[in-house]
């Protein structure tokens, strides 16, 4: 670019006198090949709009709706039986664990602490559910005593299955990278669900079923 720009400067200055057009031609010239500045994005999200539709769309954002509904069906405490699978194949390992499923904020949110035992070692997790009105899906984050990360799921609700499958991503520790995940959580009836998690096989990559939860209702 400056051995371009260089050129026109000394023709410019040889045949300025005796040719103007030529000059300012190759003056246009040089400017369209230096870099011009872009203007920074404009954020769109925030367009003002007046106060009536403003109100109304915050309103609909924080109704209560069917699918909220579902999640407050499942408030209470239930007891779990979890099977576990380390690759596609391999012995089942067993277990139990104890979920305290409690709506938040008007049941806008279910928030569901989990207890029990995973590999040996005491297992603490806490999900949030969301249904968001905006986006029209499931939200789900997870954490838990066994990484330092946040896990977010989305996904829709299925009524002929009555089930919620939900896809995401998490880090795999032992290297760094992503690795898909999906879950289905299945209500079989007011005091049985069931929560099924599926992920890469370690040795072929392959999604295979890792865990699944036989949850009934504590009375």
């Amino acid at each position: 670019m400056k051995r371009i720009t260089l050129t026109i400067c000394v023709v410019a200055f040889l045949f300025g006198a005796c040719n103007n057009n030529k000059t300012e031609a190759e003056s246009a010239s040089s400017d369209s090949l230096s870099p011009k500045k872009e203007e920074p994005a404009k954020e769109k999200a925030w367009i003002p709009i007046d106060s009536a539709a403003m109100e109304k769309a915050w309103m609909e954002s924080m109704a209560i709706g069917e699918p909220h509904k579902i999640m407050a069906k499942g408030a209470g405490t239930w007891t779990g039986d979890v099977t576990m699978w380390m690759a596609d194949g391999a012995p089942p390992m067993k277990s139990t664990s104890t979920s305290v499923n409690t709506m938040l904020f008007g049941g806008l949110y279910q928030q569901a602490k989990h207890s029990g035992t995973m590999m040996r070692q005491p297992f603490e997790g806490i999900s949030t559910m969301a249904y968001d009105n905006t986006t029209k899906e499931f939200v789900s984050t997870w954490i838990d005593n066994m990484g330092s990360g946040i896990m977010l799921m989305k996904g829709n609700w299925n009524d002929a299955t009555k089930s919620i499958t939900l896809t995401g991503k998490m880090k795999n520790p032992a290297n760094g990278l992503d690795c898909s995940m999906r879950e289905v959580f299945k209500i079989v009836d007011d005091n049985h669900q069931v929560l099924e998690m599926y992920g890469p096989d370690p040795a072929t990559g392959k999604e295979y079923k890792n865990m699944e939860i036989q949850y009934t209702r504590k009375k």
